[in-house]
């Protein structure tokens, strides 16, 4: 399979996408591309990719969100990546609304398993596909921003454009 890699401006940095036109399989910034390659290749069997200058439907979402439409990542289709316990964290992470935050022990206990709160960390650190899976929006017991793969102050602005924007509503035109 012949994977698609497209960049994205955003108001934190460039963004890359991995995806094969029908479903998202890596986010992550253009200044964390080894990391993404990291993460990606654990789960893809074929990291073969082609550079598109082709703005693809994952694109116009994103703009959409950094736009306002917070919702707008809610519709995007991933694929099942993962171990087991890795897809029923990340699944946890979709449900989290926006403008809203979790602790880690809130995930666990979201996921049935009330006492992984560490493993629960380290599938977050995993996952391939950020913000959509939008695991920035786990903080730690007291509130506090904890770790971040796109680092603490782009995790800090995720948090505070979506709690801006969380009383508002928008819909998704797919024209």
């Amino acid at each position: 399979m012949s994977w698609q890699l497209e960049s994205v401006k955003s108001p934190i940095g460039n963004i890359l996408l991995i995806h094969d036109g029908e479903a998202l399989a890596a986010l992550d910034f253009a200044d964390h591309e080894d990391r993404m390659r990291r993460l990606a290749s654990r789960y893809l069997d074929d990291l073969e990719m082609v550079h598109t200058k082709k703005s693809s439907l994952f694109a116009k979402v994103l703009h959409e969100y950094f736009d306002g439409d917070i919702y707008a990542i809610d519709v995007v289709k991933t694929h099942d990546l993962g171990t087991v316990f890795q897809a029923k964290c990340w699944a946890a992470l979709r449900k989290i609304p926006a403008g809203q935050t979790r602790s880690y022990a809130q995930q666990a206990r979201m996921i049935g398993k009330p006492t992984a709160m560490r493993a629960v960390g380290l599938a977050n650190g995993a996952n391939p596909i950020s913000i959509v899976v939008p695991c920035h929006r786990v903080v730690g017991a007291d509130g506090s921003l904890t770790g971040y793969g796109g680092g603490l102050p782009r995790k800090e602005w995720l948090l505070t454009h979506e709690a801006r924007w969380a009383s508002r509503n928008f819909t998704l035109d797919t024209d």
